[in-house]
């Protein structure tokens, strides 16, 4: 796809008339445009888009229907629907009340291509530049940065699930790439076991019973393990995505001596940020942090937290679910300096409630970085 030479001629007329006629005292959408203007450009994306091809919907449009999307938490369908219905978001993407918009598949392609190009972060850039035009974000005064967690895109599993999950993938993975050489292989037993998902209410009752299933689970693993390592001819079989995460995953999961395959203790197991914890998300890792646990990621974010002004997103790291929130600490100064908003004092949420010192200006004594000290989740994360 190619970008078109477009040029922001501002709020068509009528667009401005109806709208400034139906909000007297705007919407989130109509002081956005008011205050920054055009906020993104196409050529602020040219970078991942090719001179030839067929004409893009407008980038910088996509860009700012992407910000409108995750601050109302709406779908891909919901968000392309309020551009063909909402006037005031018309009027912050300069369109004639009779734009039908486009198709809600075009924003997750938006994404991609972002992802693609190494662009994740232009979109806050951006919004930061444009900002700082504006005098609305400087450096110094006050920001925060606290963590909260991202779920994966993946059922949280126990871990009879996750052994028995984790063996089914691979065993459908092979049926997929090699159907002739694993048929011989499997019986109808392995059929009965892992023909269906694996759910924690049809495994048998009982603490030893349950024990026993998890081993003949484990035999079954290595048996399937050893057969593709003997398999010469078919060596390309060891390097099938599924089959490299159940070997990881029974190296972790299982002893294997003399006696056989063995269900290790809890006491055994690997650290939760060295262990899978889903066999089709090898990057998801189980979380937790005041008393709520996850599976996924973490996002650490930073806002500005001035009595006195809007409260601004500054930076986003985000991380396994299991680094700890002093980790990122010089991460998150290194990454403020480089865009030149470091502040004058961070901290946690309570600096956002603190009041200044009778007597003496906010901000005239710099504090140390306390960005593992948090007791509360940003407000401005979803």
């Amino acid at each position: 796809m190619s970008l078109e030479s477009r040029s922001d001629d501002g709020v068509p007329e009528l667009t401005a008339r109806v709208v400034r006629a139906s909000f007297p005292k705007g919407t989130l959408a109509v002081r956005i445009r008011d205050v920054l203007g055009p906020l993104f450009t196409d050529k602020d994306f040219a970078e991942a888009f090719a001179d030839r091809g067929r004409p893009a919907i407008s980038p910088g449009a996509l860009a700012l229907v992407s910000v409108l999307q995750y601050a109302e938490g709406l779908s891909d369908w919901q968000a392309a629907d309020q551009v063909r219905a909402r006037m005031d978001w018309k009027f912050l993407l300069g369109l004639e009340l009779d734009d039908p918009g486009f198709d809600f598949t075009v924003l997750g392609d938006f994404r991609s291509r972002l992802i693609t190009h190494g662009l994740e972060e232009r979109v806050l850039e951006v919004i930061l530049s444009r900002l700082s035009d504006a005098a609305l974000l400087r450096a110094g005064g006050r920001q925060r940065t606290d963590s909260t967690h991202v779920l994966a895109a993946v059922r949280t599993l126990n871990r009879m699930e996750f052994v028995g999950e984790t063996l089914r993938a691979a065993l459908e993975a092979l049926a997929a790439a090699a159907p002739d050489w694993l048929t011989p292989l499997i019986s109808t037993a392995w059929v009965e076991r892992y023909g269906a998902r694996i759910d924690n209410y049809r495994f048998p009752k009982g603490e030893n019973v349950r024990r026993e299933w998890a081993e003949q689970v484990g035999r079954d693993g290595f048996v399937l393990l050893d057969a593709v390592e003997e398999t010469a001819a078919l060596a390309w079989l060891g390097e099938v995505p599924a089959v490299r995460i159940l070997r990881r995953a029974w190296m972790e999961q299982y002893h294997r001596d003399g006696k056989g395959a063995r269900w290790r203790e809890g006491k055994d197991l690997p650290p939760a940020r060295d262990r899978l914890s889903s066999p089709y998300d090898a990057d998801a890792h189980y979380g937790i942090k005041r008393g709520s646990g996850w599976c996924g990621y973490k996002v650490h974010l930073s806002e500005t937290c001035e009595p006195d002004a809007p409260h601004l997103i500054t930076n986003v790291e985000t991380t396994s679910a299991t680094v700890n929130d002093t980790e990122l600490t010089a991460i998150v100064h290194h990454r403020l300096a480089q865009r030149g908003l470091t502040p004058h004092e961070h901290g946690g949420r309570g600096i956002c409630h603190r009041r200044s010192h009778p007597g003496r200006p906010r901000g005239s004594r710099h504090r140390p970085a306390r960005t593992g000290r948090h007791r509360h989740p940003p407000q401005r994360a979803r």
